[in-house]
């Protein structure tokens, strides 16, 4: 078995080297949100990497179709809706309510739940992903993968101007005034039947509407929450998580470390920031692939503030469990080397990361985060760039991930994923 510990002992280099790496990709290639030609050559650069510096034997780049504005083009639809709601309660209050409330669920579904309900209706892009993988020196009879998003978000306008406390603010203000109407419209139909009438300024409902009104300018406002002009450059959120994983094989393949029976490689999906569409595309189209030998992927996603390193046990809003032996393993590690790590989850309104779209392929995956899920200023935005990287964050991260490895190599997940798998067989 492998012994890492000189690995582990050079923390410090790896983060060096990720800083230069990030730092490169900033300065000298275009923006990279999701589907663009940035995107795309971020891709070939690492996969340039992982073939000459890494050692990796099998690298290849695949392309994928996606709608990336439709991620963020729920915001169109139900602030349309919600309006349209608010405007109809005044005339048939039953209707209103069904339009506010088709607005939001129109919101749960696609970013809720991310799911492609509304792809349809924007332009379609291709978005890439890279793979690369090391064979050990005998049979494979486990398989690792270090994961990451090469692509960055366009900026949230909010977020920059005013902070995470306002950002949040806007959003709350403008679900409580879609919740105020549908409870303020169910209330009128019950008292009043669902019967159109011309609006009576004495009514108290049509006053409580009225009243109701100071939503609206937070409602119109989501319109302009995204500033499809400003691409941030994702030197956290998500250069940080691509190259956890390139760094670790460099520095395997610098001390000349090899495998007897572990395959070990980099999976970077493309345009996690319009649906998790790369991750989601790659497993299901491979997954059924990774079912030879115990196979984990361990994704990593905006790697910055050791104080907020953590492994999380739940994603998808909260919705959706990880694979808690791999979760297990991290955060064991991290406690074996007495380096900080958190347990957690992404939490409501937090949005997702890769490991959804490699769960819903039927793969198995845990997912380490690295930032405070209140937001801060460099979160979406153009503060989120080379100058802002968190050398103790990276290097707290690779040293753990490097004893998972350590112990992934001991066979230490191999009875968890096989068990695993027969519950998902039973459950199909």
């Amino acid at each position: 078995m492998a012994d890492l510990s000189k690995i582990i002992e050079k923390k410090d280099e790896a983060a060096k080297y990720m800083e230069e790496e990030i730092t490169y990709i900033c300065k000298n290639l275009p923006k990279r949100d999701p589907g663009s030609e940035g995107e795309k050559l971020s891709v070939e650069h690492m996969a340039d990497i992982l073939e000459k510096d890494c050692g990796c034997d099998n690298v290849r780049i695949e392309s994928f179709e996606e709608h990336p504005r439709s991620f963020f083009g729920w915001i169109f639809f139900t602030i349309s809706f919600v309006l349209a709601g608010i405007i109809t309660f005044f005339f048939v209050p039953l209707l209103g309510v069904i339009l506010t409330a088709l607005g939001l669920i129109i919101v749960f579904i696609t970013f809720g739940l991310y799911t492609k309900l509304i792809d349809c209706f924007f332009p379609k892009k291709i978005g890439h992903t890279v793979l690369a993988t090391k064979k050990p020196t005998g049979e494979v009879k486990r398989r690792i993968l270090f994961n990451g998003h090469p692509d960055a978000v366009w900026e949230w306008r909010v977020n920059y101007h005013f902070g995470g406390v306002a950002f949040d603010c806007h959003l709350c203000f403008c679900i409580l005034g879609a919740l105020y109407y549908i409870i303020l419209g169910i209330i009128c139909c019950a008292k009043r039947g669902v019967s159109a009438g011309i609006p009576d300024v004495n009514d108290p409902f049509i006053i409580a509407a009225i009243c109701g009104l100071i939503f609206v300018p937070f409602e119109i406002g989501l319109y302009f929450m995204v500033d499809y002009k400003q691409v941030v450059d994702g030197a956290n959120d998500n250069l940080t998580g691509c190259y956890m994983g390139i760094a670790l094989l460099k520095m395997l393949q610098d001390e000349g470390i090899t495998f007897e029976n572990t395959e070990i490689g980099v999976l970077n999906t493309g345009s996690e920031e319009a649906g998790i569409r790369g991750a989601w595309d790659f497993s299901k189209k491979h997954a059924a692939e990774y079912k030879d030998v115990p196979t984990y992927v361990y994704s990593y996603d905006t790697i910055h503030d050791p104080k907020y390193l953590m492994v999380n046990y739940r994603d998808l809003n909260g919705m959706v469990k990880t694979d808690k032996d791999a979760a297990d393993l991290f955060l064991n590690s991290a406690k074996e080397i007495n380096v900080p790590c958190l347990k957690g989850w992404v939490p409501p309104l937090g949005g997702s990361t890769d490991v959804i779209g490699f769960k819903r392929g039927g793969m198995h995956a845990a997912g380490i985060t690295g930032l405070n899920h209140k937001l801060e200023d460099y979160y979406h935005t153009r503060k989120d760039s080379w100058d802002n990287l968190d050398l103790e964050g990276l290097a707290n991260c690779f040293a753990i991930t490097a004893k998972v490895l350590e112990h992934y190599d001991e066979g230490a997940l191999d009875e968890a994923w096989k068990i695993s798998e027969e519950k998902m067989n039973k459950k199909k």
